[in-house]
């Protein structure tokens, strides 16, 4: 048995930057992306040939990376390991008219995107992040992080319904986030704004990809700081973790005997159908063009397909206190307990026995403690990306997580252990 791992606020403290840093997935493949630049990764064409040489590469695409290193003398049928996440979180997105208002309030115009818990948006200073296009096809971060947007909610003595009945909340009508004083509502006033912004000239973009989040940073939280608050932990606290073992043992003075792997995808919260989505071709594009420029042959690539293993990541659920009766009674997973489990028989998880073998293997060797999770019989359970990897590659698939409350909302709650206890389970199976 591996010695157990030894907390590292260090690492929580890492990703309390990289999720200040990443207020969109188009942020934070480009923050994983500087840091896999810095461990000796270099960014590779989707438009270029490839080559077959050993090292660090990583392919960028909208709100997706894929990064894999190559071990010096690799054969083609070389099996891959892989740590798949993904970049999106729900929130709320720009129309693309956004300009509106009304009654002297100049509003923003959004769409609700994936399953935010939309009570969580209301009256919180947000800024606003995401991709601009310009004319000439090349795009632009911008990030607007002060309190810019708020989404107010109606005053109590305005709806006295609330205190018997509970808040209902239009989608439409009362999600339309203020940012200003006017009568007149100009079109093109927001893109003007965000425009000079990012110092470009006036009218470049003509094309945009813009959200909104909470401008309040992450923070430990608790008497004993054993807690940790923040936004998007549901999913870039995986894309983190796995960015974080990937440069690891890409820099470790062991060599990997398959090929270590972080996919990240953009879409999740929405269906993943998308060619930045885990059922898109992206990752199966990548590992076939891979063997292939190493001289692989199509029967090369069914071996290293079939020697393959992916861990899903992604947040699950931990015990609730005020609502212990929505969770199974038999599995309680709790915060700062180790990496989750996760285990559906009807395949909203793509976990089996074997799976959990792997992953079984992969803690122990880290010396790190794991839980399980079910559903409740009586509720309906989730899915990932891993049911979707597991099917769209053929690609054994095992899913796992950090227990989180608030999974959702504009900002959630997980054990500030249990960043640094995925990593060093996530680092032992890429070393496998």
């Amino acid at each position: 048995m591996t010695e157990p791992a030894r907390f590292d606020r260090g690492h929580t403290d890492d990703l309390m930057t990289f999720l200040a840093a990443s207020p969109s997935p188009y942020h934070a493949v480009a923050t994983a992306a500087e840091r896999l630049e810095k461990a000796g990764f270099r960014q590779v064409a989707e438009t270029d040939a490839w080559d077959g040489t050993s090292g660090g590469k990583y392919v960028l695409r909208g709100g997706a990376i894929v990064a894999w290193y190559v071990p010096e003398g690799a054969a083609p049928h070389t099996p891959f390991r892989i740590v798949g996440a993904h970049t999106d979180s729900p929130n709320l997105r720009v129309k693309p008219l956004p300009d509106s208002g009304a009654h002297g309030w100049r509003q923003v115009a959004v769409e609700i995107y994936g399953g935010p818990l939309l009570n969580s948006w209301l009256d919180r200073d947000l800024g606003l992040a995401g991709r601009l296009t310009l004319r000439d096809g090349s795009t632009r971060l911008v990030n607007v992080d002060r309190p810019l947007l708020r989404v107010p909610q109606l005053a109590i003595h305005l709806d006295r319904s609330v205190t018997a009945d509970g808040l209902k909340l239009d989608k439409q009508r009362h999600l339309q986030p203020v940012w200003g004083l006017g009568h007149d509502v100009r079109d093109g006033d927001l893109i003007a704004f965000l425009e000079e912004t990012a110092g470009l000239p006036a009218g470049e973009v003509t094309g945009w990809d813009l959200m909104t989040h909470s401008v309040e940073k992450p923070a430990y939280l608790g008497r004993d700081r054993e807690l940790l608050a923040g936004p998007r932990m549901d999913n870039l606290l995986s894309v983190h973790a796995g960015t974080a073992a990937l440069t690891a043992v890409a820099s470790g003075a062991s060599k990997p005997a398959s090929i270590p792997v972080l996919a990240a995808f953009d879409h999740e919260e929405n269906g993943s159908q998308s060619d930045t989505g885990a059922d898109g071709p992206l990752l199966g594009n990548v590992l076939e063009r891979s063997v292939f420029a190493r001289g692989g042959s199509y029967e090369d690539r069914a071996r290293a397909f079939a020697g393959t293993v992916c861990l899903s990541s992604d947040t699950g659920h931990a015990v609730h206190p005020n609502y212990a009766e929505r969770h199974d009674p038999t599995h309680h997973p709790r915060v700062n307990g180790g990496p989750i489990l996760k285990v559906n028989v009807n395949n909203r998880y793509a976990t089996d026995g074997s799976g959990r073998a792997e992953f079984a293997a992969a803690c122990e060797q880290a010396g790190v403690p794991f839980q399980s999770f079910v559903s409740n019989n009586s509720m309906p359970c989730g899915t990932t990306i891993g049911p979707i990897t597991a099917a769209r590659h053929g690609i054994k698939t095992v899913d796992i997580g950090v227990a989180i409350l608030s999974m959702h909302s504009a900002r959630e709650l997980c054990g500030a252990d249990d960043p640094f206890l995925l990593a060093n389970a996530l680092t032992a199976f890429l070393k496998r």
